[in-house]
């Protein structure tokens, strides 16, 4: 079996001619994007989608309350539900970062575990994000996954077939567990999986404590214990995070101002919402979307 190490550079030496420049940028194969940071980049706020996120080179270590998780080209990430986290990335114009992101398909997800037969589920309640060894497994599938993306007619008639294998991998890992949890239902974390998914749907309204638990079927305080079990934060502390999140994308992606992004994600008031921002983030919203529209000029 080749080392750990063996196998990013081999990873890495694929991806590198692909990538144009930094950030994250799509292939041809849907739900497929690599992965390029060239520079250190501070613990900033961030919100990955369900996804497994491969590193060929360079390290990532991401920060969930009071877990920390790292990933690396010994390690991928396994992200199960979109939740708002913080992350330092590690890369260098000499040795910039580079990594594959695979976007996990509810319907495929889905397939595949009927597929499989259900697993015996364990007492724990799942991880909604983690850090995860490399098999040979993974490392070959993800390698194929690769090397497909360079051949337009590669990547048409085999491409889906390569991310089944990756998600495969995935699913008879230390995560699959948790991936089979999205499909299967597993009590307490189903339950507030579906209150997640309200919070991301409408974040822009407002939600009592008495609501999101009569979803989850649970008491208040049943419901406010499970919930921070998973997340690592308050339900108030969620939405919060997840709002300024959305607000950021805004400003930086679609250019809204300050205003009309406060609006969007449901701030009644703009200073308030300035002053939660800053407090994020680290600088006030104008400030940041220059920053950020500098570094990535």
């Amino acid at each position: 079996m080749a080392s750990t190490a063996q196998a990013g550079n081999a990873l890495a030496a694929v991806i590198a001619p692909l990538i144009k420049s930094d950030g994250i940028s799509q292939t041809t194969l849907p739900g497929v994007s690599l992965l390029c940071l060239s520079r250190h980049q501070v613990r900033t706020p961030l919100l990955y989608e369900p996804s497994l996120t491969i590193i060929a080179q360079g390290q990532k270590m991401g920060y969930l309350g009071d877990r920390e998780i790292h990933y690396d080209p010994g390690h991928y990430l396994v992200q199960t539900l979109p939740m708002p986290f913080e992350c330092e990335t590690y890369g260098s114009p000499e040795a910039p970062l580079l990594g594959i992101s695979v976007r996990l398909d509810p319907a495929l997800l889905s397939e595949m575990v009927t597929a499989m037969g259900e697993a015996v589920q364990q007492n724990q309640t799942p991880l909604p994000m983690a850090s995860v060894a490399m098999t040979e497994g993974m490392q070959d599938a993800v390698q194929r996954l690769a090397n497909t993306l360079h051949t337009p007619v590669e990547c048409k008639t085999m491409g889906t077939a390569r991310i089944r294998d990756v998600v495969f991998e995935a699913l008879k890992g230390e995560q699959g567990q948790a991936l089979r949890a999205l499909v299967l239902g597993h009590g307490n974390y189903s339950r507030i999986v579906q209150v997640l998914s309200r919070l991301h749907a409408n974040f822009a309204e407002d939600f009592s404590i008495e609501q999101l638990a009569a979803q989850a079927n649970m008491s208040p305080s049943t419901f406010h214990q499970h919930f921070k079990q998973i997340t690592r934060a308050s339900p108030a502390q969620y939405l919060k995070r997840l709002r300024l999140i959305k607000a950021q994308q805004l400003l930086l992606q679609d250019n809204h101002n300050v205003n009309q992004a406060a609006a969007a994600v449901g701030y009644r008031s703009v200073p308030q919402f300035s002053r939660d921002y800053k407090r994020y983030f680290g600088e006030p919203p104008l400030q940041h979307r220059r920053q950020e529209q500098a570094l990535r000029a």
